[in-house]
């Protein structure tokens, strides 16, 4: 029996996966089992923000391995105390929680968005507007959060206390707002449904209004953190000072971590007891984070990341094809239109060129290569595409 006899026979069919067993991977290139190499623009949906194998990355590993993986959270651990400095630093937030994963971080936030309002201004305080066309996970909570409505075929009845707004409207978001509201929940760019940046404009006046009625200002940046815009952070370029923020994929390189940033309203919201996770904090997910933020957190890496993306998007932009609708996003998430009866054989193609790529939404081929992707990988990425788009 073959491995896609065995993954059909042992695991849940969940995921429709691409025929191909990898095997290794070392920078921006993943190797299959027959040796052929693929240059990948997925990097594990955002996760692997240094690539694969990256010598700092393996070297934290084996260093924090051979000493401590897992105590529980009944106890002190340097990689954990340290990796929350360095966020909560370089966030100017105040304090952070750490989780498994993007929707555990996002669950934690529901969390804590309810119980500032319940204890301030009671029970009935307690609606959480989102946006449609947003993604925030997959647990119950944040499923309901989520403003896909092919997300929510099956599992009725979901949790309450969610209503949905426009992208971009403030209008609408006016229209929902009453005295239930207790929290506004975004992701700052929409990256399944389709890599939808949210205007400037629409971001800092639902900031105003937040602030103005003392209603938490919730930003997802699971996907569009670490590094991945161009900013440690996607709200540093929307000038904003959020209440809440998620983290997850690219902080931990390829081993799961999330963490729920809060400032000094949310700081002490809070208390023993009142949230916990088994894994979250542990010192082998904390110390890779650490060694994450030592690399990206710098100017000149930032400033790469920036000046790349804006490359990599006038690039794809000069290729004369019908195929390519629009080209849009930040830094290096990016997004390319295309018709969505075409773009299933679109990606195959490509694959079949060695260029690993996403979707998103029901029209957009969706990159997310490691961030230290170089330039010369990138014209290797334009040149292949022209073949394909052309």
């Amino acid at each position: 029996m073959d491995l896609f006899q065995k993954e059909s026979q042992y695991l849940m069919q969940t995921y429709a996966r691409f025929p191909v067993i990898f095997e290794k991977g070392n920078g921006c290139v993943l190797e299959d089992v027959d040796h052929k190499l693929y240059l990948d623009l997925t990097s594990g949906i955002g996760v692997n923000c240094l690539g694969h194998n990256h010598p700092a990355i393996v070297q934290t590993i084996s260093k924090q391995a051979s000493e401590l993986m897992h105590v529980s959270n009944l106890y002190y651990t340097k990689p954990m105390i340290d990796c929350a400095e360095k966020l909560v630093k370089a966030s100017q937030m105040k304090n952070v929680f750490f989780a498994n994963s993007g929707a555990e971080a996002n669950e934690g936030m529901i969390k804590i968005a309810r119980k500032y309002s319940f204890e301030k201004y009671g029970k009935n305080r307690n609606k959480i507007l989102t946006l449609k066309n947003s993604f925030h996970g997959r647990t119950m909570a944040t499923l309901s959060a989520t403003g896909q409505d092919k997300f929510h075929h099956y599992f009725y009845p979901f949790v309450d206390g969610f209503d949905f707004v426009e992208c971009n409207k403030i209008e609408d978001l006016k229209k929902k707002l009453d005295d239930s509201v207790c929290g506004i929940f975004m992701e700052l760019i929409q990256g399944e449904s389709g890599v939808l940046p949210l205007n400037y404009d629409f971001v800092k006046e639902v900031e105003t209004i937040c602030h103005e009625k003392d209603i938490l200002l919730m930003i997802d940046e699971v996907q569009t953190g670490i590094g991945r815009t161009g900013t440690l952070f996607a709200f540093e370029q929307y000038d904003i000072k959020p209440d809440l923020v998620s983290l997850a994929k690219g902080l931990g390189a390829g081993i799961p971590i999330g963490a729920i940033l809060a400032n000094e309203k949310c700081q002490n919201v809070f208390q023993k007891g009142d949230h916990g996770s088994t894994f979250g904090g542990n010192p082998l997910s904390c110390a890779i984070a650490n060694t994450v933020l030592d690399i990206v957190n710098q100017p000149d890496f930032l400033q790469d990341v920036k000046e790349k993306g804006n490359y990599f998007i006038d690039q794809i932009q000069s290729i004369s094809s019908k195929e390519i609708k629009e080209v849009r996003g930040m830094g290096l998430m990016i997004g390319v239109v295309v018709d969505q009866n075409k773009r299933s054989t679109l990606i195959q193609e490509l694959m079949k060129q060695g260029i690993l790529v996403l979707s998103a939404g029901v029209d957009v081929i969706r990159l997310l290569p490691p961030l230290i992707l170089s330039y010369e990988q990138i014209d290797e990425v334009i040149s292949i595409m022209k073949g394909v788009f052309q």
